[in-house]
């Protein structure tokens, strides 16, 4: 074992690969529609260990890595990830913060972290400093591409299997959201919270007459239901939504002035952050102060296995987004992803770093 702050660890390699993987069908939310999911994979060495880390993102995030960030982080200390976060958002200034920049900072990010807690033989959440032994999830699909069946054969295999709660895409035709959100409601029964997300489709007087529709099937969730840019809109939604219909939104946020004015503006009951876009756990360790400054709850979007470890130890964490597609990755390409329980992500406390390895040999199917 490596004791830290002891002994330098230099980096000694720094590898990046984009994966594009279809989606096994055609999908689609309330403003966009997709077939595949572009995975893009950092490996970073040092000390005989290596670290894994990745975003959600366009290949040219790979490119980005190797033309901006990998100068930086070769040669830095495996201990010092904040230093190493620092010297990446330096190196970005004139490229811009938010979208890809961020997120290529985030694939290393969670590399580095990844790296230092196999380089000290402990588990991520241990170097991190765990809050609780597992994650709570909702599981997240019940795209607008899916026909009612579909719907809820999906949504009610996640509440057969211990979810107590789930998610489903609204937006495309509001016409018949309120018919889609009764079915599911029928499908998981009525101890299940049903959540809802619109993606920014709905204006603001569409988005509060939904509302009050999505309240009769007790909707307790209502994520983006304006656009995440509409402060005002996402405020007024707040404050005139049913009382027991929390306003969540956040996910696009790229660094913590974006949530610093979410917060600010009063616009969310819960905030939501995306560790593969925000500059990865450094950049969710900030989230997470600002929400504590805030009385705010916070929740983690998309990719299960990578937040699961952090997850357990944020101190304003509420839950976690088993999202369809990328639990589905996750485990197309690693071994060691974690297996939901009863709606709950449990850790595994004998796996040193975040516990995963690379199915190499299955990897060249999806490289671009």
């Amino acid at each position: 074992m490596i004791a830290s702050g002891k002994k330098a660890v230099p980096i000694e390699r720094l590898d990046v690969r984009s994966l594009v993987v279809p989606t096994d069908g055609l999908e689609s939310d309330g403003t966009l529609e997709w077939d595949h999911t572009t995975i893009v994979l950092a490996e970073i060495s040092a000390g005989g260990r290596r670290g894994i880390g990745y975003t959600y993102a366009d290949r040219a995030t790979a490119t980005l890595i190797d033309e901006a960030l990998r100068s930086v982080v070769l040669g830095a200390d495996a201990m010092n990830v904040q230093g190493a976060w620092g010297a990446m958002v330096r190196a970005i200034r004139n490229l811009g913060r938010p979208g890809i920049a961020s997120m290529a900072i985030s694939a290393v990010d969670t590399a580095l972290w990844d790296l230092k807690a196999r380089l000290l033989d402990v588990p991520l959440v241990t170097l991190l400093g765990a809050r609780r032994p597992s994650a709570t999830l909702y599981g997240s699909g019940g795209f607008t591409s899916y026909s009612i069946g579909r719907l809820v054969e999906q949504l009610g295999q996640w509440a057969s299997a211990g979810f107590a709660r789930v998610k489903m895409k609204v937006g495309r035709d509001p016409g018949r959201d309120a018919e889609r959100v009764h079915a599911a409601r029928q499908a998981i029964g009525e101890s299940v919270d049903l959540f809802v997300d619109a993606n920014g489709a709905y204006d603001r007087k569409l988005a509060l007459a939904m509302a009050d529709r999505f309240a009769r099937d007790r909707v307790v969730w209502f994520e983006e239901p304006v656009s995440s840019d509409d402060l005002h809109g996402l405020r007024l939604l707040r404050d005139r939504a049913p009382a027991d219909m929390v306003i969540a939104a956040g996910e696009y946020g790229y660094d913590s002035f974006y949530f610093r004015r979410m917060l600010d503006a009063g616009a969310v009951d819960i905030l939501q952050a995306d560790g593969t876009r925000c500059g990865g756990i450094t950049g969710l360790l900030q989230v997470d102060a600002l929400c504590e400054s805030h009385g705010i709850g916070l929740s983690l979007h998309c990719a299960p296995q990578l937040h699961a470890h952090v997850a357990c130890a944020l101190g304003r964490f509420v839950n976690l987004e088993y999202f369809y597609d990328h639990q589905r990755i996750e485990r197309m390409i690693f071994d060691g992803v974690l297996v939901p329980e009863k709606g709950e992500l449990l850790l595994d406390p004998s796996a040193p770093g975040a516990g995963v390895e690379l199915k190499r040999k299955d990897l060249e199917r999806w490289a671009t």
